[in-house]
């Protein structure tokens, strides 16, 4: 109990990541087709116009190996009150968000990627905590 309170700013951000990355990872396997059009529409006048199945698959791969890591790093720290799954986890999610970032900013979507940005700091922080 005591790695619960001494980590709880650690935990509190490694369960904002497992909760981010696992709904929306689950959301694309749940709903490919929409968010496969969806995408396809907001990526039709920018270079990745062509490769949108695959750079949807290759996010969403990402986004669950981020989520689950990020997940075991909680457990990682109840357990021994260090986790070097949670680091594994922090810095795939910054490189999946900083990927995000790069389609918004392609797609010429600048409000989503400022939202992107929100998601983010926070990542990063916790990077620089776990390291």
């Amino acid at each position: 109990m005591n790695n619960l309170f001494a980590n709880a700013t650690e935990i509190l951000l490694l369960a904002f990541l497992t909760i981010t990355f696992l709904q929306s990872g689950i959301d694309k396997i749940l709903d490919w087709k929409g968010n496969l059009d969806w995408l396809t529409g907001h990526f039709s006048k920018s270079i990745f116009k062509g490769v949108v199945p695959f750079l949807l698959g290759t996010i969403l791969v990402l986004e669950m190996l981020s989520g689950i890591l990020s997940g075991v790093g909680i457990f990682q720290f109840a357990i021994d009150g260090d986790s070097v799954y949670g680091l594994y986890g922090a810095v795939l999610s910054a490189i999946t968000l900083l990927m995000l970032l790069l389609g918004q900013r392609v797609a010429k979507d600048y409000v989503g990627a400022q939202t992107i940005v929100v998601y983010l700091i926070p990542t990063i922080i916790l990077v620089y905590l776990l390291q």
